[in-house]
């Protein structure tokens, strides 16, 4: 689907990260809008409208918390899965500016919940893995939460609680109609102490600093997430006009990441014993990967 005029990319803003900090009050914060990129990546498969709800929040979440990613190179995972859910398996990945997505339901369960399924409704008992990929030392690190609350959002909220003891605040909007899919995220987090970069010597969700910047973020509504005639720099001010100083920094254009390529899954697979490569062969004597990202198939000689 071509990108309708009013989300044109560099009028609105939208496939773009913008960062902020507020140093008198220790908080660091991200603002994402995503409209042609997250079309791109919806219309891989047909998803039904719960599930294009569903995976779009999931992006916009994973792009802010990407963004905070100080290795350019470096990849953050967000992977939510049950064993017995309507929706078995979600995952998307931020990487230097590039999203992707994807996520496996049961059309007929799904079909069953009605037009607005909740979050549990669609995992039951599942869990939030969230992984950091450092590329640059070769470390990785993972925290895992139960999927639990109204929203991916208020997951991730719970895994900065418990897994990083930061305080933090993510809010989305999504807005759907004819014209496609856009959307709109907010995180702002309190690291006590110190401004982002600086260790951190204590954390408190009652911490005065906290309280105040919670109070004000937490008044932003759904419909300036998304209002293309809002620019992310306008919000940051409504919310933040009395501060002292507040630092802008623009942040990386957004596209959309699907790595795969033949060569690519060649490589993969080269990296198989013979015995397994030729069990993966077709009758025609050829290797068939499905990318379940952009719903492409790559044959690769066996």
């Amino acid at each position: 689907m071509s990108a309708p005029e009013h989300i044109a990319e560099g009028e609105t803003g939208y496939d773009r990260v913008m960062a902020f900090t507020i140093p008198a009050r220790n908080a660091r914060g991200r603002i994402v809008r995503l409209g042609p990129v997250l079309d791109t990546i919806l219309s891989a498969h047909a998803y039904p409208a719960a599930i294009k709800h569903l995976l779009a929040e999931a992006l916009v979440v994973t792009a802010l918390i990407g963004s905070l990613l100080k290795d350019d190179d470096g990849q953050l995972t967000m992977q939510a899965q049950t064993e017995s859910g309507v929706v078995d398996l979600l995952v998307c990945d931020y990487r230097g500016g590039e999203l992707r997505g994807y996520v496996r339901f049961d059309q007929d369960r799904l079909t069953a919940l009605g037009a607005n399924p909740s979050l549990y409704a669609l995992f039951g008992q599942g869990y939030l893995a969230i992984t950091f990929d450092m590329a640059s030392s070769g470390q990785r690190y993972q925290g895992i939460v139960p999927l639990e609350g109204d929203s991916i959002a208020q997951a991730c909220e719970s895994y900065f609680a418990q897994s990083e003891q930061v305080p933090t605040l993510i809010r989305v909007g999504i807005r759907s109609d004819g014209q496609g899919c856009v959307a709109g995220g907010f995180l702002v987090q309190h690291l006590a102490e110190g401004e982002d970069g600086r260790e951190r010597l204590h954390v408190r969700l009652d911490h005065p600093e906290w309280e105040h910047i919670a109070a004000l973020a937490g008044s932003i509504r759904h419909d300036e997430l998304v209002d293309p005639d809002l620019s992310m720099e306008a919000l940051v001010w409504r919310l933040f006009h009395d501060e002292d100083e507040v630092r802008v920094e623009t942040g990386r254009q957004l596209s959309r990441g699907c790595r795969c390529s033949t060569e690519h899954y060649a490589a993969v697979i080269a990296k198989f014993p013979e015995t397994d490569r030729i069990d993966m062969r077709n009758e025609a004597g050829v290797i068939v990967v499905d990318c379940a990202f952009c719903s492409r198939l790559f044959e690769i000689p066996g």
